[in-house]
């Protein structure tokens, strides 16, 4: 069985490459655009530092149109899109579009929601102290919600994972695209069973440094 698997190793190898490079241009749009946006639709609530029921019912629906859907119709949805930011609808840079879409979408809410545990006097502190609303992003909101924020983050890049098994439907490769090519359409289940291992130990991994990291920066 191990004699049979290195015969693929670069195959292997390259899938594994595949998934951190869609994996990792998700993250990126996560961080980059969703923490920004879930704070936003924070802010935007009633009662909260900027008020604004228009901006927010926006921002609202356009996180839950894309979270709802199914993502695989997501991928075939976005290829137009796909093809005039990155010149096709097939690879692997390709794939990351609809990914990074919805990975920002999916993290939004998570950002918005551990905001919402913040207690109301920290922001109220905040104001008091004469803090603009910048620092009270910053150095209030953030600082107390690290923990749900990385614990949110965790849970996204194991979503994103999960999610980039179904890129193979536009050429995308990785892990999960790997084991449905060559395991189960060839039938040779060894390599089958060897990915979802690889797959299990990058999830638990994951897990176990978001969940970890997450506890010892959690100072309430």
């Amino acid at each position: 069985m191990f004699d049979h698997i290195m015969q693929y190793q670069s195959e292997i190898w390259q899938a594994i490459g595949e998934t951190f490079l869609m994996v990792g241009i998700s993250i990126s749009a996560a961080v980059l655009v969703g923490l920004p946006l879930g704070t936003l639709l924070f802010l935007c609530r009633r009662d909260q530092l900027l008020e604004n029921r228009i901006v927010f019912s926006i921002l609202n629906v356009f996180v839950n149109v894309v979270r709802s859907f199914p993502f695989l119709l997501l991928v075939v949805f976005l290829i137009p899109l796909t093809r005039f930011i990155v010149g096709t609808a097939i690879g692997t840079l390709a794939a990351s579009v609809p990914l990074a879409i919805m990975a920002v979408a999916y993290y939004s809410r998570l950002v918005e929601q551990s905001l919402l545990e913040v207690p109301r006097g920290i922001i109220e502190a905040g104001t008091a102290m004469g803090a603009s609303t910048l620092e009270i992003i910053y150095k209030f909101l953030y600082v107390d919600a690290r923990s749900g924020l990385l614990l949110g983050l965790t849970t996204s890049t194991i979503s994103f994972i999960s999610y980039s098994t179904v890129v193979g439907i536009v050429g995308g490769g990785g892990i999960g695209d790997f084991a449905i090519r060559y395991g189960y359409q060839r039938f040779e289940i060894d390599l089958m069973v060897f990915t979802i291992i690889i797959m299990l130990i990058f999830v638990q991994t994951i897990q176990f440094v978001g969940s970890t990291t997450a506890r010892l920066i959690d100072k309430r």
